[in-house]
């Protein structure tokens, strides 16, 4: 991929091996150009991958849906697309995909493609919303499912064309949790205690409430979402628990909450025709005793990681997270330490970190469903 800056335009060319079809449309709020192509292997990595230029802050790639690749260009200020088109391999040249932006504010709902110039072809296509999927009321209590085996959602936080936060030394968030979720599958499967299964298997991009709703399905009784922030301040680290409530802990919760709830529009996707039932997922304020349930859990956590991991001060913090509004299942957001923090970083990417890491959530999961068959027992 390259950029390039003219006087009315800039120019986003990405190289590809072969002749694809595409689609391109325009995104407000934040101005956003977004790209979708098939599923692409990607060969790029830093420092080939460029920087801010012209029109463009910065953009991002990767699996949005099976078959579907994705890029997405962040704007500086309003833009739209002025061209695009696609241009057969010449001399020592590939494929190249040609998208001119200019200034102007998006053409939304109106963005058509011109007829392809002599030896090009392609097309642009209008992005349509797709109507909001809405959750259902709880059907059942809380981590249910007595007497059978106990299902385990984790889910890798972010993925695909949505990376999260970037360490220091350029590793992706999306592959630490993705790792991390899968250490502790297998941990938890090796007690034969529990049937997990995780939310994303590889790097391919999830809508937060997917991630939920997919946890729903599987009638789960505990859910546990991973992630690994950065800060400016590189001297931070350590782990912190996360269960929801509207009103934060803190400002600082307050603040990641809102960073990781914008995971969809990372993506490019369009929620300007979402219906406001879906952020409201409370269902009539039903999940009381399921936030009861996660705070117990959250507790058993913070008790077992304390011996394996660094802690962040009031370890156990409260905040809005999407991901943690199911109604009837407890779920907890573990921040694993910090990608900015040299030993976290570290740490994060150790096999044998992990595996300790894993073992202290695997005995707080027993004790929590100990505690729960034990107050059924009453």
């Amino acid at each position: 991929m390259r950029l390039g800056v003219h006087a009315d335009k800039t120019r986003f060319v990405i190289e590809l091996s072969g002749n694809v079809e595409y689609r391109a449309f325009s995104l407000a709020d934040p101005s956003r150009i977004v790209i979708d192509l098939p599923e692409i292997d990607w060969r790029m990595r830093p420092p080939s991958v460029p920087g801010a230029s012209g029109l463009v802050e910065r953009f991002r790639y990767g699996l949005l849906r099976p078959g579907v690749s994705r890029v997405v260009l962040d704007l500086k200020r309003a833009g739209r697309i002025k061209n695009i088109f696609l241009l057969p391999p010449h001399g020592e040249n590939s494929y190249r995909l040609v998208l001119d932006i200019e200034p102007g504010a998006p053409k939304l709902g109106s963005v058509r493609s011109s007829e392809p110039a002599a030896g090009q072809s392609g097309r642009a296509q209008i992005a349509r919303n797709t109507p909001a999927r809405r959750f259902s009321a709880p059907a059942r209590k809380p981590g249910t499912q007595r007497g059978k085996t106990r299902i385990i959602v984790i889910d890798p936080g972010h993925g695909g064309v949505d990376p999260g936060a970037t360490g220091r030394s350029g590793i992706f968030e999306k592959s630490i949790t993705l790792a991390a979720a899968r250490d502790l599958k297998y941990r938890l499967e090796r007690s034969g205690r529990y049937k997990v299964m995780l939310t994303r298997d590889r790097d391919i991009f999830l809508r937060l409430r997917d991630r939920v709703e997919s946890a729903r399905e599987k009638e789960a009784s505990l859910f546990l979402s991973l992630h690994a922030d950065t800060i400016r301040k590189k001297s931070i680290r350590g782990l912190s628990v996360y269960t929801l409530s509207e009103n934060a802990s803190d400002k600082e919760s307050a603040e990641l909450a809102e960073k990781e709830n914008k995971a969809d529009l990372i993506a490019g996707i369009d929620l300007s025709g979402e219906a406001p039932e879906v952020t409201n997922i409370l269902i009539d304020l039903a999940q009381r005793e399921t936030m009861n349930e996660s705070a117990r859990v959250a507790g058993f956590l913070v008790r077992e990681l304390k011996n394996v991991a660094k802690l962040l001060p009031n370890t156990h913090r409260f905040a809005g997270f999407a991901v943690l509004k199911a109604p009837d299942i407890p779920s907890v957001l573990i921040e694993m330490g910090f990608l900015s923090n040299a030993s976290d970083e570290k740490a994060l990417r150790s096999k044998k970190y992990r595996a300790r890491f894993a073992g202290a959530i695997a005995r707080a999961i027993v004790q929590f469903f100990n505690s729960v068959e034990q107050a059924d027992r009453l």
